[in-house]
């Protein structure tokens, strides 16, 4: 089995080998810090290609001549190529490498995104965007888990809400250059753009070794259960799952409702034109980076458990207060406070997930749970408009800060805290 780039894995052990030498259980090394790197910025290339395709959608249709059902399709394509890509580059992670799988996804999505940038039609932009779409599905569960291998227990936490940014450094760059480069290069040319974070990915991945503990409990035990299966494996892991499926559907749900449903009805209901404009957008997401930030360096020194449920609360309470403000600048400054709580949240899913399941599983508990939660998370904007239209604003309000309060519950009774603990 190879290893990075061409490599065996006896030339992983030997590597490994060489490095393993006792160090503070607190010192970051460099092969950490070029692991956090490379996954953030895969994960940054995420949120920049679905933010870039929602921009180019009305283009797209225009040049291809296609009816609006077809363009909203694209991002239905794409999500549902990464959720599929979520459960199956996650198990061939668990078997073949970390590092060896992260570039086989880096590479998909490259080249099925140039090709998008060459699409004649509807049916061959749609395969493109799906394949695409499998590739980004394993950046987010595989780089947590490589970075949660790679950097010391008592700063897990911070790593991974780390590569949490990636995914706001992604979105907030795609919502300042998107707007200036559409118009002069065209969408075929914004494709070709959103290869390049790709190609940063993968030279800065493929200089990296495979995690010491991957080595030692995967490669050289074998495992012989599949990887999914050992998220059932019994009762108490099934309850672990089950709980992680319920926080990651809640964390979803609740990120596209605030950040495309509550926008859109806020505009179309009062004329708040300001919650569909740039200065919307980058101060609620420059909120929720540091809500991200702060998350996990307060898990690290507190514990799991307590910094999500003052996250939870947080969120129930500012979604209900926001949607009672009527001023612009009070929209604008509780937006940025509302998106800390609302998705400040992703910065510990990495850790947490990492310290509930074993190493010959973890990539695949990381993409499959938190991938099955983005799929009930999309359907986030329709619920809550289907319910806002049907009945009223502040029932659809009251559904999101409900689904908190079933975020605590879950958190209570189903997920243990696992400060520190030495990975499994």
């Amino acid at each position: 089995m190879e290893g990075r780039g061409g490599s065996t894995v006896s030339d992983i052990q030997t590597a490994t080998a060489e490095t393993n030498i006792p160090t503070s259980p607190t010192v970051v090394d460099a092969t950490a810090r070029k692991a956090l790197l490379g996954s953030a910025l895969g994960y940054a290339m995420d949120g920049f290609d679905l933010l870039i395709l929602g921009f180019m959608l009305k283009a797209i249709s225009k040049d291809l001549a296609l009816t609006p059902a077809q363009g909203a399709s694209f991002v239905t394509a794409t999500l549902i190529g990464a959720v599929l890509g979520g459960f199956v580059f996650g198990m061939l992670s668990d078997r073949f490498g970390r590092v060896r799988v992260l570039t086989w996804t880096i590479v998909i999505f490259a080249v099925f995104t140039g090709l998008c940038a060459v699409a004649q039609g509807y049916w061959d932009l749609l395969f493109y965007r799906t394949v695409a779409g499998l590739g980004l599905g394993g950046e987010f569960g595989i780089g947590m888990a490589l970075v949660a291998e790679a950097w010391p227990a008592a700063k897990r936490a911070r790593a991974s809400s780390y590569v949490g940014l990636g995914w706001q450094l992604g979105v907030l760059t795609a919502a300042l250059v998107t707007p200036f480069l559409l118009p002069i290069i065209g969408w075929r040319g914004m494709f070709a753009v959103g290869i390049l974070p790709a190609v940063a990915a993968y030279f800065i991945r493929h200089s990296l070794h495979e995690p010491e503990i991957f080595v030692a409990k995967v490669v050289q035990q074998r495992p012989k259960q599949s990887s999914l299966f050992l998220l059932v494996k019994d009762a108490e892991t099934a309850k672990l799952s089950l709980g992680m499926v319920i926080l990651c559907s809640v964390q979803n749900f609740g990120y596209y409702g605030v950040m495309i449903w509550l926008p859109n009805y806020l505009s179309s209901r009062f004329g708040f034109a300001l919650t569909q404009s740039a200065m919307w957008t980058a101060v609620t997401i420059a909120g929720m980076a540091v809500g991200i930030f702060l998350f996990g360096h307060i898990a690290d020194r507190i514990g799991r458990r307590p910094t999500f449920f003052s996250y939870m609360l947080g969120a129930a309470i500012m979604v209900t207060v926001y949607s009672r403000l009527t001023d612009p600048m009070e929209l604008l400054v509780a937006g940025a406070v509302m998106g800390f709580f609302v998705n400040g949240m992703i910065g510990g899913y990495g850790a947490l997930m990492s310290e509930l399941f074993p190493t010959a599983a973890r990539a695949t508990a990381q993409n499959v749970l938190f991938n099955i939660g983005r799929g009930v998370g999309g359907f986030g904007p329709v619920v809550v408009g289907a319910i806002a239209t049907a009945y009223s604003f502040e029932m659809a309000i009251g559904l999101l800060a409900t689904l908190y309060v079933l975020d605590i519950i879950a958190m209570w009774l189903l997920i243990p805290e696992r400060r520190g603990a030495e990975l499994a």
